[in-house]
């Protein structure tokens, strides 16, 4: 089958998708949509605990857990399929070619962004009726893409099985915002036996017809949820009685961000949210502060770490209250394997639509796909990650993101010529 054949599918799976974003953790309606299109065409669909190990779950909440089930029910989700899930969102798709081969996996994230999706007429999901129905979340960082890309990926597989080899994984990953997913899904060692892994962003630093096979700037990045417990007093009668959590948070953001940056390499530091307090009179007895630290480096980062945890606990020593703190997200940096990313160019060098074949550019940011990537190469296997670029109307996570949907097709292309160089029989 031609590969323009595909076009209808990856456009209209992106609008369907597009309409019914959900968060981290959350992704039940999803993660269903997904799975039955991959069994449907003969994928072993894993499920739970088989691709999400519990204990390594990062920034997970219960209680949006269950607001995501009950979700799903109301979409029609069925129970059985619900509690093959184990509570736990995402799947990986296997395909065993039955023919001796590698074994290939390529990741597509599945959550949306907490944005409320513009109003505007003009805006494309608009014009064309495709808008999130899920008020104050919206795909508005490209999964949708991410996932219509893969899924029609995992069609070009089957179709075209008698001439691969080997096995391939299509890991549907949860969680990625906030970098919370891949954590728990490379400790469940789905990825394990894996030779190649392929990640790869719609947009970011690239324009459509720009594809980038060797980004570089992955920030490893650790964050976390601090909370301080002190003691409530009257403010008047007698506050010092009382133990001052707002003052110590405040304290500790202050400190935070004036953390020494490190001369090896670049550093972020920021503090979210910081929620405190319950009435104009009362000593403040609670506080809870978000926040994250990044490093160009793994050692970078672990200093960023060691700065933020003394500043947090010499706060709460300071102003003589408890405190705690939860780490929510992980990710570490990444550099592509020299194989993949010839590999990249080469198949890149093949689509009419790129203009542009960019060997290295700054990623900029974080994200979770390397630490899958980790994973598979302490295993022995190879991983890359590259950029599809794409026309946007806006900067990612905002309201009005969207982007142009030719786009798709050469992330499509770019996924389907590499299943070819690497499982392509000989």
């Amino acid at each position: 089958m031609a590969l323009s054949s595909y076009y209808k599918q990856l456009v209209d799976q992106r609008r369907e998708l597009h309409q019914w974003p959900e968060p981290g953790w959350t992704e039940f309606t999803t993660t269903n949509y997904l799975a039955r299109k991959l069994k449907a065409w003969g994928y072993e669909v894993l499920l739970g605990t088989k691709v999400v190990k519990p204990e390594a779950c990062l920034g997970r909440d219960e209680k949006e857990v269950q607001a995501g089930l009950q979700a799903a029910r109301e979409h029609g989700v069925s129970e059985e399929f619900l509690k093959a899930t184990e509570g736990y969102t995402g799947c990986v798709g296997v395909l065993d070619t039955g023919r001796p081969g590698p074994t290939m996996a390529m990741r597509f994230d599945i959550d949306c962004i907490p944005v409320q999706e513009t109003d505007d007429p003009n805006h494309i999901p608009n014009k064309d009726g495709f808008r999130s129905k899920h008020n104050g979340f919206m795909h508005a960082c490209g999964h949708d893409c991410h996932m219509s890309i893969g899924l029609t990926t995992a069609k070009w597989i089957v179709d075209n099985k008698d001439s691969l080899t080997g096995r391939i994984k299509i890991v549907f990953q949860p969680a990625e915002e906030g970098v919370r997913g891949a954590n728990a899904v490379a400790a469940s060692g789905v990825l394990d036996d894996v030779d190649y892994f392929l990640g790869s962003h719609i947009g970011m630093v690239a324009k459509y017809g720009e594809v980038v096979i060797d980004p570089w700037g992955f920030l490893c990045t650790t964050k976390y949820d601090v909370t301080y417990d002190g003691k409530p007093a009257h403010a008047g009668v007698e506050p010092n009685a009382g133990r001052n959590a707002l003052a110590a948070a405040c304290a500790a953001t202050m400190q935070l961000l004036g953390i020494p940056r490190h001369g090896s390499g670049m550093t972020r530091v920021n503090v979210g949210i910081l929620q405190a307090g319950t009435g104009r009179n009362v000593i403040p007895a609670h506080a809870k502060l978000v926040m994250e630290v990044r490093g160009e480096t793994a050692a970078i980062n672990d200093y960023m770490s060691e700065q933020a945890m003394n500043i947090i606990k010499g706060c709460a020593i300071s102003y003589g209250v408890k405190y705690d703190v939860r780490t929510m997200g992980a990710a570490c940096d990444m550099k592509n394997d020299p194989e993949m990313v010839k590999m990249l160019r080469e198949v890149a060098g093949t689509i009419p639509e790129v203009k542009q074949i960019t060997g290295e550019a700054n990623f900029g940011g974080s994200e979770d796909a390397s630490l899958l990537a980790k994973r598979v190469t302490e295993h022995g296997g190879k991983a890359a990650f590259f950029v599809t670029g794409a026309d946007r109307k806006a900067g990612h996570h905002q309201f009005n993101f969207d982007v142009n949907e030719p786009a798709l097709d050469v992330g499509f292309r770019m996924f389907t010529g590499m299943v070819k160089k690497i499982c392509g029989r000989k």
